[in-house]
């Protein structure tokens, strides 16, 4: 098998191991490659390491990372995680049985996770199940790597929103969606266009979570950049994410539709009045 797993030494090891949550974590590309998710000489890549460390020190959860679907990502081997965390790009060559089972009964039934982060949404383009099941597709983004953006935290109360306080500046790539599901998720996060230099009339969700039958989903758009990654907030963001996908700490999970179409009815005065 093609998994990858950091795992510390027996000292370091603490005795609630055995408890801790198993994320699979896949970092295949079958589109653009991140360097987020480019491994070198046959190292983990940076988001990778990132998410590897963050599960021993918060002695949460294990992760094993993939860029090998085919071998990885099947039914029976689903039966060994409780998260599934996507930092993915194009069609993936998972089997089509596998992939049924993973949305009808892993997430649906069985109550499992799935966290998409940053190009997860630039995954699967074309296929239905996915993008109702993460919420949005990749639809470009008008806000390159290099852009510093303004960020409105909606929901300050949900564990993955909590550490980015009410609002805050960061820089990295913005994507904007088309298959957007308003009324299926509730939006955490978003660009405020009003302190955004580059404007354009649509909302720009940031941050979601939603339930997927007795499942819970979560998608983080920012992770574009290194950077990013080691920003101890976004570590924290993602932490808090994990933690509420296992219940160990609460959010609400309601569609907030209202929300996204008074976002929508603001970007647009707000690009307006740039003009």
């Amino acid at each position: 098998s093609t998994l990858f797993t950091l795992t510390a030494t027996a000292a370091d090891e603490p005795a609630a191991a055995g408890k801790a949550a198993r994320i699979l974590f896949v970092t295949q590309s079958k589109g653009f490659r991140h360097g987020s998710v480019n491994r070198k000489d046959g190292q983990l890549s940076p988001s990778e390491r990132v998410m590897t460390e963050l599960g021993i020190q918060s002695n949460l959860f294990r992760v094993d990372c993939t860029q090998d679907v085919e071998q990885d990502f099947t039914k029976e081997k689903l039966q060994n995680y409780d998260i599934v965390m996507f930092y993915t790009t194009g069609d993936l060559p998972i089997k089509q049985a596998d992939r049924d089972y993973f949305f009808n009964e892993w997430l649906k039934q069985k109550g499992h996770g799935f966290i998409g982060v940053h190009s997860a949404a630039d995954t699967y383009h074309n296929y239905e199940p996915y993008w109702d099941m993460i919420g949005g597709t990749f639809n470009g983004h008008p806000w390159g790597a290099g852009s510093t953006v303004t960020i409105t935290v909606h929901d300050a109360k949900h564990p993955a929103a909590k550490p980015w306080g009410d609002e805050f500046v960061i820089q990295d790539e913005i994507y904007r969606f088309k298959n957007w599901q308003p009324e299926k998720v509730r939006v955490l996060m978003s660009l405020n266009m009003a302190k955004t230099q580059l404007k354009h009339p649509y909302h720009v969700p940031i941050l979601w979570v939603k339930n997927y039958g007795d499942g819970k989903v979560m998608h983080m758009s920012l992770g574009h950049r290194e950077d990013v990654w080691t920003n101890e907030t976004y570590q924290k963001s993602l932490l808090g994410g994990i933690r509420w996908i296992l219940g160990q700490e609460a959010g609400d999970a309601t569609p907030n539709p209202e929300l996204s179409a008074a976002q929508e009815k603001k970007a647009k005065a707000d690009t307006e009045a740039a003009q």
